[in-house]
């Protein structure tokens, strides 16, 4: 990455106590100590900000943070979400009750201290729980969603969506992705672990037609929402598990010439890529986000009938030890290998 600081746009900070005074920063490594924090290199400047005002209305309008140790308490964390290319900016607050004091003057506040915030959702986690996000929200500024920019596509982006942090580096990925594909227009694809329909949505202008499929329900309205945004109508969404999707198609006898995979960290299992094996697409591009599970994955593939041509690491995560990586395979040709 060239400028390889403030590329999160998505921000986490955690609230508690500690011998009877707030503490609010990030969690030190593999543990829920919270370690006291002013600002981060690696987090849009705008969410240490809010961050920063949020601090101080929960001193002046005597609000307590969150005691792990008691239960008790009002502020458990703040989630950030910045769109670099439209500006617009998301403050979920995430409560352990429901009940929130003075809540009008509150976010009046907040967003009087910073304008640029154009929506605020409370989201309620009472539970005892490692998760940052509850189950119920509530919108209290705004439409609860924003709309972000990438590779000429706009996506919108809800509280519990999954969205790549690195939006600068995502452009430098996801072309990576459609160069080594080298689509000619013709073709018929999937897009396996689709998610909000991203890579999908943004292959479309290279191929005949996209199916993308996303096991989480919510994902796929996001993906169908996504598409109507944009005006694409080569591509459809399932909500389904992309292994028994892709056998069906085969014993169907339906022909697929490329899938697009990106799996989260624990890579793919045995009965997805048996089912990539049996539908045998002449390529596949393999979007990782973890090196070991992805050599894995690679050991089946090529045992399968599958070579791979091209690969290349992609600084998603500066300072740190993770990184993204995208491969391009191909059908061996039997008559040379």
């Amino acid at each position: 990455m060239d400028e390889p600081y403030f590329y999160r746009n998505k921000s986490q900070y955690a609230f508690g106590v500690y011998r009877g005074k707030t503490v609010a920063g990030v969690y030190q490594s593999s543990t829920h100590n919270i370690v006291d924090i002013d600002s981060c290199l690696l987090t849009d400047k705008k969410a240490d900000e809010i961050f920063t005002v949020v601090k101080k209305l929960l001193k002046s309008f005597k609000l307590k943070p969150y005691d792990e140790k008691t239960g008790s308490g009002f502020l458990r964390h703040l989630l950030v979400k910045t769109a670099f290319k439209s500006g617009e900016t998301m403050v979920v607050l995430v409560t352990a009750t429901r009940e929130f004091p003075k809540k009008r003057s509150f976010i009046n506040a907040l967003v009087k201290n910073c304008p640029y915030i154009t929506t605020v959702v409370q989201n309620v986690n009472s539970k005892f729980t490692a998760m940052v996000l509850g189950d119920k929200s509530e919108v209290l500024y705004g439409d609860g969603k924003i709309t972000e920019e990438l590779c000429g596509m706009k996506f919108r982006i809800s509280p519990k969506a999954f969205y790549q942090i690195n939006p600068v580096q995502t452009e430098v990925l996801y072309g990576k992705a459609l160069e080594f594909a080298d689509f000619n227009g013709t073709e018929e694809i999937i897009d396996a672990y689709c998610g909000t329909g991203t890579i999908g949505l943004i292959a479309s202008n290279t191929v005949k037609s996209v199916m993308g499929v996303e096991i989480n329900k919510d994902s796929v309205k996001d993906a169908k929402e996504n598409a109507a945004l944009n005006g694409v109508r080569n591509i459809s969404f399932y909500a389904a598990d992309a292994g028994k999707f892709m056998t069906e198609l085969a014993e169907n006898g339906k022909k697929i010439d490329a899938v697009i995979m990106d799996p989260a960290r624990a890579g793919a299992d045995i009965p997805f890529l048996s089912s990539l094996v049996r539908l045998s697409p002449q390529k596949v591009i393999y979007v990782s986000c973890n090196p070991e599970t992805l050599a894995r994955d690679l050991a089946y593939l090529t045992k399968n009938g599958y070579k791979v041509r091209k690969i290349q690491p992609v600084d998603m995560f500066p300072h740190t030890e993770h990184i993204e990586t995208v491969v391009l395979l191909t059908k061996k040709e039997i008559n040379h290998e």
